[in-house]
């Protein structure tokens, strides 16, 4: 039977660059998308950009752009991100939408016809420069706990100890710096404490719908007792505001699930699906159509405790299932950015394959909660051995005889003594470990058959043979095993290796590889020439990888905070070495140079400037998680669309200007004089983003 399957990931937030951790997820999501599409079902992918919020509010105003130029910007950044990795969304959306917001109005509307919106006054904290109240994480101060200084509003990173902001010793405002007012305002909570919402999750929070240990973790939060749900912001704030209370907002954490709505909705509309046979209560449970979540465990409370009850009394259908994962570590560390291990995404794209990666990961990844490790000799060592050694190799060793010998025709597969009916018999177990998202017991189960596969190669050495008179026959029914057998390793790796699936179907003269064609072997048929399909991993690639990712192990400078009489230095004065001579007036020391942090920098967008006459804004990559903009003078010389992705050299150590069109986080180099310019500097072939010029 033909299932009707959608499915989502957690929508990546807009105010960072997509890395190897977010990957975990959208690759897990993507290989189970893929085969359920193998498998002859209708599912459809669709995520989206989460767009909303405080970040998003005060980076735009750091950049001196608004915020929804800059989501624009990010959302074709993760995109290129995600096409990189072949992750096949079927719509990738923001919920910055029209439709996003129609359904969070919806939702909140049907929410408090049901009683389960109440408003109360609470006291926050307010930053009095900004004029803003201050999310937790904007908060900062000593932990009331162990008295570790500057730790966020919420958590302390130090101890791991809980508490309210207002139990902060000395709080300051992260924005701003100054010391932060209680103010009491109103705001809208839904009311997750109210008894029908636990009862209703007590029966929800079951496998299969949860992975055993979430629900057990589920289990725990229940018994201890529900709490209701802040579900509004004050302005200023970038987001939705609430229909009935003006100059309030919808939180982002109540509007960014709903961005799957949203997502599907325009998804529906292009495609022709009809949008209340997934979502409406009635018509779900009547049509059998099933909706999945794939998150990671760090967000398990909002989607699997307020996403189904909010959903539940807006008449609304809940999950079919909230799929769990664990987090990433690199090399048995959390991801770094002093050791180079906090990839982006962009970074390793740069420098390696992204099916490596997507194998890697899949031949660690359960059905589990687990954390995994990208161990990077592991990485190194698994995938030239697996997909090198033993899968690319089968099809390396015995397609050149095929078209040297016999014209890329196959011939008949001999009745007795191949691989080929165990490898057969194979794919309904490799089905069961997709379908429960067991891929590493999928790609266990396929190595092995390749093992079996390369034996048989190894047995009868066609190599040998084809130096043997009147074993001409043997030769040919051995090659064409062999290359039976390498598609249908072909077909069971496909949800992983997507791309290199559709070279393979190219040479062997197929349409694309479906579940179902395990069934049936080639014979009698033509072949296209035979090229290389994968290379082996270089070492020095992932070395080049760190280093483009690794920053400097000097500690911060401590946060300056407004109201503060700055500290005068230590008592003892410290002999300072001799000054050096000056051979002639005008020259500067090594030292002089060195203090000016010359970098490599890729121009990721260029942009007309409103109302100036000489400047373009270019966004520039210079290795750093979130991109400089730089405003330059270079109008005159340049279109926009010239720059895009060329590489130029900046001062990166520049103090930011304030700008009248805004922050200037630093500045290109250029070269010019009476004869004409300006010319930007570019570094030889070869440099990357991030790269040091000394």
């Amino acid at each position: 039977m033909t299932r009707r399957i959608l499915v989502t990931s957690a929508l990546p937030y807009a105010n960072g660059a997509i890395h190897l951790g977010h990957l975990v997820e959208y690759i897990q999501t993507d290989i189970w998308v893929r085969f359920q599409k193998m498998r002859g079902h209708e599912c459809w992918y669709a995520c989206a950009d989460d767009t909303h919020g405080t970040p998003i509010m005060l980076r735009a105003e750091k950049e001196g752009i608004t915020p929804e130029q800059l989501i624009a910007r990010v959302w074709h950044e993760h995109k290129r991100d995600f096409d990189g990795f072949l992750i096949g969304f079927d719509h990738y959306g923001s919920t910055n939408s029209e439709e996003t917001r129609d359904y969070a109005r919806d939702i909140y509307a049907r929410l408090k016809a049901a009683g389960l919106i109440e408003v109360r006054a609470i006291e926050q904290f307010y930053d009095p420069v900004k004029a803003m109240f201050l999310p937790d994480r904007f908060i900062k101060g000593e932990c009331p706990k162990c008295h570790a200084k500057d730790q966020y509003g919420d958590a302390c990173e130090v101890c791991g100890a809980a508490y309210q902001p207002t139990e902060l010793i000395e709080p300051y405002s992260a924005v701003s710096g100054v010391a932060p007012v209680r103010k009491t305002s109103d705001h809208y909570f839904f009311r997750l404490s109210d008894p029908r919402c636990g009862a209703f999750l007590r029966e929800w929070t079951q496998p299969p719908r949860v992975q055993e240990e979430a629900g057990n973790k589920l289990r725990e939060w229940l018994e201890a007792g529900l709490t209701d749900w802040d579900i509004s912001r004050d302005a200023p704030y970038f987001g939705f505001e609430i229909p009935d209370a003006p100059g309030k907002y919808f939180y982002v954490w109540l509007d960014a699930p709903i961005g799957y709505l949203g997502s599907f909705h325009s998804l529906a509309a292009r495609e022709g699906l009809d949008f209340e046979a997934y979502w409406n209560a009635a018509r779900a449970a009547a049509e059998g159509t099933e909706v999945y979540h794939f998150i990671g465990k760090d967000i398990l409370y909002f989607h699997a405790l307020f996403w189904p009850a909010m959903l539940r009394y807006a008449g609304y259908r809940t999950p079919s299932g909230v799929f769990c994962h664990g987090f990433l570590t690199v090399n048995g560390q959390k991801m770094s950015k002093s050791r180079g291990t906090f990839i982006t995404a962009e970074s390793y794209l740069r420098h390696l394959n992204p099916e490596w990666l997507r194998y890697y990961y899949a031949a660690k990844l359960g059905s589990s909660l687990e954390d995994i490790d990208l161990n990077l000799d592991d990485f190194v060592a698994r995938v030239n051995s697996d997909l090198v050694g033993k899968y690319v190799n089968i099809a390396s060793r015995s397609a050149g005889f095929i078209a040297k010998r016999y014209d890329g025709r196959l011939g008949d597969v001999p009745e007795a003594d191949t691989p080929l009916p165990a490898m057969q018999a194979a794919a309904g177990t490799i089905a069961t470990h997709y379908e429960a998202r067991e891929y590493g017991k999928a790609l266990r189960e396929v190595m092995a058959l390749a093992d079996l596969a390369n034996q048989y190669v190894d047995l009868h050495k066609p190599w040998e043979m084809a130096k043997q008179a009147g074993r001409e026959r043997e030769l040919h029914a051995v090659c064409t095993v062999a290359l039976n057998a390498f598609r249908l390793l072909t077909l069971y790796l496909k949800p992983v290796l997507p791309r290199l699936a559709n070279e393979v179907e190219a040479f062997l003269n197929v349409p694309p590889l479906a579940w179902q064609d395990a069934e049936r072997l080639l014979t009698d048929h033509v072949i296209q020439p035979y090229r290389h399909l994968m290379t082996r991993v270089d070492p020095k690639a992932i070395e080049a990888m760190l280093g483009e990712n690794r920053e400097s192990l000097a500690p911060p400078p401590a946060p300056v905070r407004h109201g503060e009489h700055q500290q005068h230095a230590a008592a003892v004065e410290t002999p300072s070495a001799p000054t050096p001579p000056t051979a002639r007036a005008g020259l500067i020391s090594i030292d002089d140079f060195a203090r000016v942090d010359l970098r490599v920098a890729r121009i990721v967008q260029a942009e007309q400037v409103e109302g100036a006459d000489k400047l373009l804004r270019l966004t520039l990559d210079i290795g750093e998680e979130t991109p400089r903009l730089v405003f330059a003078g270079i109008k005159s010389a340049y279109e926009p669309e010239e720059l895009v992705g060329r590489l130029t050299v900046m001062v990166a150590n520049l103090a930011p200007r304030k700008m009248k069109f805004g922050l200037s986080e630093g500045m290109v180099l250029a070269a010019s004089d009476e004869r004409g310019g300006p010319y930007l500097l570019a570094p030889d072939s070869g440099a990357q983003p991030g790269m040091r010029i000394k």
